[in-house]
């Protein structure tokens, strides 16, 4: 069982050229939806309200086949902004509520099972949801594989420094990190993102890829480095992209049997042509993604 902590949220996304849409989303909830329609069972612990968004999102994830353990409560579902470039390019703006109370209480029984624990994006940063994310993964990172994705929201997470130390704290504590380059020049503006990726790397994961739109996608790992290009696509828009291509990537980890605690050891020991094949498929997914509109992550048939 692969279990998800993160945000769930309706995107609302404009563009000049297209009336107004609305997609469930949340870069947590897409990974979970991604990683269901690569055929692996998935459980997704996130808040959203019992209000008309929240509704779509929970139609959303039992549509897909998506556990969903923690219940709705009675605050407002976070809507996230998304206006689309001339190209597609995505750009958000948030009206958030970020906590969960009731995830002490059902913790043990989340993690019972759970091979591989995604988290990231707004619900590794924002307090007070950020707190109960951290002490999740530590609980669960003696039997599971631990992937993280910081995702970093700018517009929310003002104080670079507070988000480079939050970051690092889950970076230490994850076996699989994926950024994007954006993110790393965010974090680390004096710092190339290969030198800061490498170290990454030396605080313990034992995967760290990065992803550059597309020019495709890199990795590094104690074996070496490795690269995949994107193939040619019509881009539509943007959304999604970088979290269809964390959820296939955990997706063909968990397809190598390198997942669970047990399996760390194994995991690092990922040579360079299993890094490229990895990013590979990775990269197919998202590309897939940007062929249609908003978070709308590929089948496992879809994929080459």
């Amino acid at each position: 069982m692969l279990t998800v902590i993160g945000e769930a949220l309706v995107d609302e996304v404009l563009s000049d050229t297209a009336p107004k849409r609305f997609h469930p989303g949340g870069s947590p909830l897409n990974v979970a939806v991604g990683v269901a329609r690569l055929g692996r069972p998935v459980q997704f612990a996130g808040r959203y309200g019992s209000d008309e968004y929240g509704l779509l999102i929970e139609a959303h994830l039992r549509a897909n086949s998506v556990l969903t353990p923690l219940p709705p409560d009675e605050l407002p579902t976070s809507v996230a902004t998304a206006v689309l470039d001339p190209v597609g390019g995505a750009h958000y703006t948030f009206d958030l509520e970020w906590q969960l109370p009731t995830l002490a209480a059902v913790l043990p029984q989340l993690l019972d099972g759970t091979t591989v624990l995604h988290t990231g994006s707004i619900a590794a940063m924002l307090r007070p949801g950020a707190d109960s994310v951290l002490h999740a993964v530590e609980r669960a990172r003696p039997t599971a594989t631990i992937s993280y994705d910081p995702n970093c929201r700018p517009s929310i997470i003002t104080d670079v420094a507070y988000a480079r130390e939050q970051a690092e704290k889950f970076v230490a504590l994850a076996d699989v990190v994926k950024a994007s380059d954006e993110d790393l020049a965010w974090l680390y503006p004096q710092e190339d993102p290969r030198d800061a990726a490498r170290r990454w790397l030396g605080l313990g994961p034992a995967l760290v890829a990065v992803t550059s739109g597309s020019k495709g996608a890199w990795a590094v790992t104690a074996a070496g480095e490795a690269a995949a290009s994107v193939p040619p696509v019509t881009v539509v828009d943007t959304v999604g992209a970088g979290d269809s291509f964390m959820a296939a990537l955990l997706v063909s980890l968990m397809d190598r049997e390198l997942d669970g605690g047990a399996r760390r050891s194994e995991l690092a020991r990922v040579n360079t042509g299993d890094l490229e094949a990895l990013l590979g498929y990775a990269v197919r997914a998202a590309a897939v993604t940007v062929s249609r509109a908003g978070a709308n992550p590929p089948t496992r048939s879809e994929l080459p």
